[in-house]
């Protein structure tokens, strides 16, 4: 304030009393006897301005929201006693103005923050009942892997709400540790079980490696091979066993299982080998036995086939996918082979022969029959009866040359 600014907010008299002029009158603010009025009125005008600037630092924290409604309303409470009480010079009208302006702000962000706190204590409830809510829905459930990490998420969430009143924020909470508490018993009573069932887990599979173990060594290949699925069943049935134990024991069952499967790709691979050489051998047996084919010398030609044959015998197993063609073509020499006896023995069958000449004699006696019975027909003028004994002649003609023809073979 300058210095004639402080004369038109007060005076000193002759007695050196000071006063400050106001909406109400003037009041008597000290009292400097020995001072020059003017200094004196600069002192006390500095003291208005001192008191102003208090008033002002609080105003700029009000509006910038640096100070909370309870610390605004302390720091409002002390200037406003050093305004009423103020002994200083300057205008003290504007100064009470600009502190019950201050009062009136104060007043409107307690009644927002009291709102905003409103709120914000509505939003929370909301949220801890869903807190509560899912935190016994992961209660009733068996989520085991992953409920007990929620759970903790929730109580970190739940610590950061504010509170409710004392008696709906205790209820949730009793919910929501009780939720808690049968969780983490229901979790601990599953573990253990699971400990109990691996435990078990660990003597059957310690059964299984002793097993496996004692056949990787077998060479009777089919049945050991089904020995060990039967043991990979059980295997899986049993369960995992605890952690500590478990990758060893599948090691050990594995390696028993890859020593007894590498020693029967082993023997296969050799039996293989061998297959493809009895092949190689048997398909030069069968160049042998398909120049035999047409058969000339059928004496010789058995007597070579048989020596073929065993040599077929002797030559052993081949793959099973050549082994179709490699055993049709031989079955198709001997067929060939067969085929030509079984025509030679047809024409020395004594029994068949007999036979041919039977149907011969038989079939002259009916001709030389018919043959009468048409000279009869023919002589008693029987026209129709001669033609049908001359049909029959016919037909049996030609079944006797037929006859004739088979008797023929035989000779």
């Amino acid at each position: 304030m300058e210095p004639s600014d402080a004369a038109t907010w007060g005076r000193v008299d002759a007695d050196g009393a000071v006063f400050v002029r106001t909406g109400d009158g003037e009041r008597q603010v000290g009292q400097w006897p020995d001072g020059d009025p003017a200094e004196v009125l600069a002192l006390f005008a500095r003291k208005y301005d001192a008191l102003a600037f208090e008033v002002g630092l609080l105003e700029q924290r009000v509006k910038a929201g640096t100070a909370s409604p309870e610390d605004a309303g302390a720091g409002l409470k002390q200037i406003r006693a050093a305004v009423d009480e103020a002994q200083v010079v300057g205008d003290i009208d504007a100064l009470e103005a600009r502190v019950a302006a201050l009062e009136g702000l104060i007043k409107q962000q307690r009644e927002r923050k009291r709102a905003e706190r409103a709120e914000r204590v509505a939003a929370a409830r909301v949220r801890k009942e869903e807190l509560v809510s899912e935190a016994e829905t992961l209660a009733a459930g068996e989520n085991w892997r992953s409920g007990a990490d929620r759970l903790r998420a929730l109580l970190d969430e739940w610590k950061s709400l504010p509170r409710l009143d004392k008696a709906a924020d205790d209820a949730l909470w009793r919910r929501f540790s009780s939720a808690r508490t049968t969780y983490t018993r229901h979790r601990k009573a599953h573990f253990a079980e699971l400990d109990e069932k691996r435990e078990g887990a660990r003597g059957v599979k310690e059964r299984l490696v002793t097993e496996a173990e004692k056949l990787s060594g077998s060479t009777e290949w089919g049945p050991t091979a089904g020995a060990y699925r039967e043991l990979m069943r059980r295997w899986k049935a049993a369960g995992p066993a605890p952690r500590d134990v478990e990758e060893d024991l599948w090691r050990r069952f594995r390696g028993a299982q890859d020593t007894f499967f590498g020693a029967r790709d082993a023997a296969s691979a050799a039996t293989d080998a061998e297959y493809a050489a009895n092949a190689t051998v048997k398909e030069g047996i069968l160049v042998k036995a398909e120049a035999l084919v047409p058969v000339k010398d059928l004496t010789a030609t058995k007597a070579a086939f048989r020596d073929l044959a065993d040599q077929w015998d002797a030559a052993g197993k081949v793959p099973r996918e050549r082994m179709k063609d490699l055993e049709g073509r031989m079955r198709a020499v001997e067929k060939a082979i067969r085929d030509v006896e079984d025509q030679a023995w047809s024409r020395s069958n004594p029994e068949a022969r007999a036979r041919a000449a039977d149907t011969v004699a038989q079939l002259e006696a009916s001709l030389a029959d018919l043959e009468s019975k048409r000279a009869k027909a023919e002589a008693a003028g029987n026209d129709r009866k001669a033609a049908e004994h001359a049909a029959a002649i016919e037909a049996r003609s030609a079944w006797l040359a037929e006859a004739q023809r088979a008797l023929s073979d035989f000779s």
